[in-house]
């Protein structure tokens, strides 16, 4: 009777039937439950309290954690089925030492249960930190852009009222031709420095398509000069595009070509020209 009760005190009997003792182990379990009827009962007692436990508080189990409940219930059910000829020479009733070890047993489950919603709480909630760290580094990102492209802009207005007040700037206006009779666009050209300044924010012209560009000339003594492509993107950072220097001119035009521009103009694709008056 010592043997048995200091056994079952000794706690192994809770890891046999949670599936926790190897297989040496395990056939000691099942030697003393077979020797000894109060180890036998005491098994009994504990996969009972296990039982009605998980009856009481059963729910849907999350992702990874249904696969381990499945494993340790097959274990238990297994050992059972192999004490149920043992358990039918022990009484019914269980001792109150017994059921208060099986209480004992449920409380610990329980709070083992608990705990792990708890971890997948903690877990969650830092996953949900971590979408808002990115989401305000994005918002951070933004600001920042937003924060260039207003400098960028206000750098391209002072620089134009200085343009302005420059008489070395001639200021030449684009108006729209037949075929394009409301686009219109701003010009400035350093007659000195050479410097040839597109005004975004007075350009009106339809938006090009990907496979398409604008391409700036200058009519030098007639002939097309080539001053570059740009695209009609109102929402790039700044207001002046800088293209092609030019020493002398007479006019400026834009015609809508293939991307990269063309050697010469299409002029069927002239959508606005306007002439040099100073």
């Amino acid at each position: 009777m010592e043997q048995a009760k200091a056994y079952i005190e000794s706690g192994i009997l809770e890891l046999y039937v949670l599936g926790q003792l190897k297989g040496q182990e395990n056939t000691e379990v099942e030697t003393m439950a077979s020797k000894y009827p109060e180890v036998l009962q005491e098994i009994r007692a504990i996969e009972t309290a296990m039982e009605r436990y998980a009856q009481w508080n059963a729910i849907e189990p999350r992702t990874g954690i249904d696969n381990k409940i499945v494993s340790v219930l097959s274990v238990a059910l297994a050992k059972r089925k192999y004490l149920q000829n043992e358990a039918a020479a022990l009484p019914q009733n269980s001792s109150s030492r017994m059921r208060n070890l099986g209480y004992a047993l449920a409380a610990c489950v329980a709070l083992l249960l608990v705990s792990t919603v708890a971890l997948i709480s903690t877990s969650s909630k830092l996953s949900d930190a971590k979408q808002q760290i990115a989401d305000l580094n994005q918002q951070n990102r933004q600001f920042v852009s937003t924060v260039g492209f207003m400098k960028q802009n206000n750098a391209d207005l002072q620089k134009i009222a200085g343009m302005i007040d420059d008489p070395n700037w001639a200021i030449v206006k684009l108006g729209g031709t037949k075929t394009q009779p409301s686009s219109k666009m701003m010009v400035y050209w350093n007659k000195k420095d050479k410097h040839v300044m597109v005004d975004k924010s007075k350009m009106v012209l339809p938006e090009n398509d990907p496979q398409h560009q604008y391409q700036l000339w200058a009519l030098v003594d007639g002939k097309p000069v080539d001053l570059g492509v740009f695209d009609m993107n109102t929402e790039s950072r700044g207001l002046l595009l800088k293209m092609k220097e030019i020493p002398s001119a007479d006019a400026f035009a834009v015609t809508l070509e293939k991307r990269g521009g063309s050697p010469s103009p299409t002029m069927e694709q002239m959508f606005v020209m306007g002439a040099v008056t100073i």
